[in-house]
């Protein structure tokens, strides 16, 4: 496990919503993540009298960076302690179930597709959805084929260029929407329920400080 291990930890689309896993579904024999799933005690090896993440909650990253320590005591691991922990539980996340939407017959994918539009309030061309949602133009045009053939979206041409369409909500659509929203809402709450208000609170300004600066600065980075 490197600073990127435990999984993507991509805001939007790498096809994501398009496969089972994507839905929020474990694939057989397969753990969060898409990890092999492991039996008791099969989590990264520690050292004599070592638990798993000592020192940092349990987590598993802590152990994977205690390792690394032992192999390059030379480099400075804090960067992997902040990058991994994101990764993976960005991962979990992702692999988890999304009740609601399951119930709904929705991808995670889909509903963000359709909230876009909701939240919005107005038409948008599918390049716009694809910039809403952080997804490819291929994913976007896939997942509105499937919500037009079951009525949540509908499409018409621009009456200026034949190459651009106009997306927006069906009254079934907005119902859809409106009826999952707060159970969606309340679903979410339980997942971080472990994290007080107060907490809740910081982790949300850290998290927005950190994506705020890598919005502006990884295209730089790439470079």
């Amino acid at each position: 496990m490197t600073a990127t291990d435990g999984g993507s930890a991509t805001g939007g689309d790498a096809g994501a919503g398009d496969s089972e896993a994507d839905d929020g579904r474990e694939g057989p024999g397969r753990g969060p993540g898409g990890e092999p799933d492991k039996g008791p005690g099969e989590g990264p090896s520690n050292g004599p009298g070592e638990g798993p993440g000592e020192g940092q909650g349990g987590d598993t990253v802590a152990a994977v960076v205690r390792q690394w320590r032992a192999v390059h005591p030379d480099l400075d691991t804090g960067p992997m302690e902040i990058i991994g922990r994101i990764n993976r539980c960005a991962a979990l996340l992702q692999q988890a179930e999304d009740a609601p939407l399951r119930r709904a017959g929705l991808s995670r994918a889909e509903f963000d597709l359709l909230g876009a539009l909701r939240r919005t309030g107005h038409e948008l061309t599918p390049g716009e959805l694809a910039r809403e949602t952080f997804s490819s133009g291929a994913a976007v045009t896939k997942r509105l084929k499937q919500l037009t053939e079951r009525g949540l979206v509908e499409r018409r041409g621009d009456t200026r260029d034949r190459r651009v369409a106009h997306v927006r909500l069906t009254d079934t659509g907005r119902d859809v929407v409106d009826g999952i929203l707060p159970e969606q809402l309340a679903y979410e709450s339980a997942v971080l329920s472990g994290v007080d208000g107060p907490r809740q609170g910081e982790l949300a300004t850290l998290l927005g400080g950190l994506l705020g600066q890598l919005e502006g600065r990884l295209d730089a980075l790439r470079a």
